[in-house]
């Protein structure tokens, strides 16, 4: 079966895209076929891997509420192994339509499950929020990976993600579990993000990923140029870090360290 992992945090700007785009990227280079499902309206992670949403006639929208086959959603990147079930501003009228729905937090592992064992991985991009689409995410999920900027309030909100972690594990999705906290935008030169690092490893001890995603120029690029950072920079220190947390996920992080 697919592993599926919910890449969510409810506070914007801590790379949660950028980590989808690029995680699904390295996974894709090491020959693992993978599905980004773009779940946030803004479609960042569509257009990130070169997709023009406009040029789309149906996304991940037709999917949840009009029940179009994923089969017929799925669009194809400049890597061969790396596949996107896109988004448009269409899924805000999916949040709104979801709410009247019984089992409204199924429909996306509803939509998912013809695909099976397709995929190795499924990386699912969940907007900036704790909303019904973000809930749709964890339910469909076998586990979630946290990003986590090394920023002074990197900590703060986080009991609210997690109180919702659990309670899609009490009713929902019983088997979620936490992939990994990954920290992001880490700068080696500041004592600040080795405070950070240091209360994330004390608070979820040994939850936290070893590789530690930079700040880095060329990742803040890529977007721009509708390309992941190994195909826009691969000799970037972005680039070998997702290269690194891929390796890592792979090995069986949460396995090992649980």
């Amino acid at each position: 079966m697919s592993h599926i992992i919910a890449i969510a945090n409810q506070k914007g700007g801590v790379g949660k895209t950028t980590t989808a785009i690029n995680l699904g990227a390295a996974l894709a280079v090491a020959e693992c076929k993978t599905l980004l499902v773009d779940c946030d309206p803004q479609g960042n992670a569509t257009t990130g891997v070169g997709i023009d949403k406009t040029e789309l006639s149906r996304n991940l929208y037709h999917g949840l509420i009009e029940k179009d086959a994923v089969e017929d959603l799925v669009v194809d990147t400049d890597l061969s192994h790396l596949q996107v079930l896109p988004a448009s501003l269409d899924l805000i009228g999916a949040e709104v339509e979801l709410v009247s729905q019984p089992n409204r937090e199924t429909f996306l592992q509803d939509l998912l499950r013809p695909l099976g064992d397709k995929y190795a991985y499924i990386l699912l991009d969940c907007p900036p929020s704790l909303n019904l689409l973000t809930v749709n995410a964890l339910t469909a999920a076998n586990t979630l990976l946290i990003p986590l900027q090394c920023e002074f309030y990197a900590l703060e909100g986080l009991s609210q993600l997690l109180q919702t972690y659990r309670r899609i594990r009490g009713h929902s999705n019983p088997a979620l579990v936490i992939e990994g906290v990954l920290l992001t935008m880490f700068d080696k030169r500041n004592n600040l993000s080795h405070q950070v690092a240091e209360e994330a490893e004390k608070y979820f001890k040994r939850l936290v990923f070893q590789t530690r995603i930079p700040r880095n120029v060329r990742l803040g690029e890529a977007p721009s140029f509708g390309k992941p950072i190994l195909l826009y920079d691969i000799t970037s220190l972005g680039a070998q870090s997702y290269l690194a947390l891929a390796k890592e996920i792979m090995n069986g992080w949460r396995a090992r360290h649980a």
